[in-house]
């Protein structure tokens, strides 16, 4: 278990962590409410392309995996949202990269 989360099924899709998937749950209501609209898991965002030397990709990508994005019915503008229960180096360094190759600012969940 990473960060000692427990892997949760709702709607039969296993979620990483209890937080995740009480978020998803949360999101649905807000979906069926006409709050929000289009929710999508697991969304993957490349911040660096592959780098290739001739044929041979010699460094893989760099992408970072939303946990939701949706559009806010509200605002008009679409949220990318992360739950988090720690946050790692590796992570900051991806939520920092997201604002600055994408304008995207990764709204956190927290417990």
């Amino acid at each position: 278990m990473k960060y000692r989360n427990r892997k949760t099924t709702v709607d039969g899709i296993t979620f990483d962590s209890k937080l995740e998937a009480k978020r998803y749950i949360e999101l649905k209501l807000l979906e069926k409410a006409g709050q929000i609209k289009d929710l999508q898991m697991q969304v993957r965002y490349t911040l660096i392309p592959s780098q290739k030397l001739g044929n041979r990709v010699v460094e893989r990508a760099v992408t970072y995996v939303a946990d939701f994005v949706y559009v806010d019915l509200q605002s008009g503008e679409t949220v990318v949202e992360d739950t988090k229960g720690m946050k790692t180096k590796d992570y900051i360094l991806k939520r920092k990269m997201m604002l600055y190759f994408h304008r995207i600012r990764i709204k956190e969940i927290n417990k």
